[in-house]
C-alpha cells in the first residue's frame, strides 16, 4: 500500500498565526487556489481510496479531486482546547508552563486537548483498517486529506519511530504532500513536503484561477522561477509541531 498524506490548503487562521486545532475556519482564497492547482497533480496519480478529515477545509481540499471521498473524523487535527484561536505569543502569556515545555519539545497536553502520541494513535487506526480490508500484496494508493500535526503524527507512526523523534519531522506545508509506501510489512517515507507548490510562483498561489505551473521552461532558462519566488507554505507554520527551541 502507498499512503499518500495530503495537508489541506490554507486557511485566514493560518495566515495570521492563529492554532486551529480542531476548529473549523474554512479555506481561504489563496487556500482555494493551492487546493485547485494541486487537485490535478494528485488525481494524475490515480487515487484508489480517497479518505477525508471531517474538518471543512479537509473536504473543501478534497472536493477539488472530484472524486468519491470517504470522511473520517479520526483524521482530524490535534484538539488543542483553550489554544485554539491563539497566537503563539497570546499562547505563552495566557499558558506559559504549557508553551515551555512545547517549545522545549515536549508532547505536553496544550489547553486541556491531546498529546501528539493520542493523534497518531487514532489516525494510524484508518491506515490499518484500509490494511485489513486490502487484497494480499496491496499496491492501492490511499490518499489521506488532513491536517499538519495529524501528517506528522501519523508519519510517526508508520515509521514505527518514538514520539520524541517526531520533530525530525519537517512541517508540511499548505497543499503539500507526504508520501509512504509499504513493503515487506514496514513503511517507508519516499517523500516529504512534496508538490506543485514545491515550484510555483507565489503570486499564481494568489489568484483564483490558478493552474499548474507548466514544465516547458529549463531550470536554466532566464523565466524559470527563482528562489525567492517560490513559495514553500503562504502562512506561518502554526497548525504543525513547532521544533523545540531553547530560546
Amino acid at each position: 500500500m502507498r499512503v499518500l498524506l495530503w495537508r489541506h490548503g490554507r486557511t485566514a487562521w493560518n495566515e495570521l498565526g492563529r492554532f486551529q486545532g480542531q476548529a473549523d475556519p474554512p479555506l481561504d482564497a489563496t487556500g482555494r487556489a493551492q487546493a485547485r492547482l494541486v487537485a490535478p497533480a494528485v488525481r494524475a496519480l490515480a487515487p484508489d481510496v480517497v479518505v477525508s478529515s471531517d474538518l471543512l477545509r479537509c473536504r473543501s481540499t478534497a472536493a477539488e479531486l472530484g472524486l468519491t471521498v470517504q470522511v473520517d473524523a479520526r483524521l482530524r487535527e490535534i484538539a488543542l482546547g483553550e489554544w485554539s484561536g491563539l497566537t503563539a505569543r497570546q499562547a505563552a502569556e495566557r499558558f506559559p508552563a504549557e508553551a515551555a515545555a512545547w517549545h522545549r519539545g515536549e508532547d505536553v497536553r496544550r489547553g486541556g486537548g491531546e498529546t501528539y502520541e493520542e493523534v497518531g494513535a487514532r489516525a494510524i487506526a484508518v491506515v490499518e483498517d484500509l490494511l485489513a480490508g486490502g487484497p494480499p500484496g496491496d499496491d492501492r494508493l490511499v490518499v489521506l486529506v488532513l491536517h499538519g500535526g495529524t501528517a506528522r503524527a501519523l508519519i510517526g507512526r508508520l515509521l514505527d519511530v518514538p514520539p520524541s523523534t517526531w520533530w525530525a519531522f519537517g512541517p508540511l506545508g499548505n497543499c503539500r504532500w507526504s508520501l509512504l509506501r509499504r513493503s515487506h510489512g514496514r513503511f517507508r517515507l519516499l517523500e516529504h513536503n512534496s508538490g506543485p507548490l514545491a515550484a510555483a510562483p507565489r503570486e499564481d498561489l494568489r489568484t483564483p484561477s490558478a493552474s499548474l505551473p507548466t514544465q516547458t521552461t529549463s531550470p536554466t532558462s532566464p523565466t524559470s522561477p527563482t528562489p525567492s519566488t517560490l513559495d514553500a507554505t503562504t502562512a506561518p507554520d502554526i497548525e504543525p509541531v513547532h521544533s523545540p527551541s531553547t530560546s
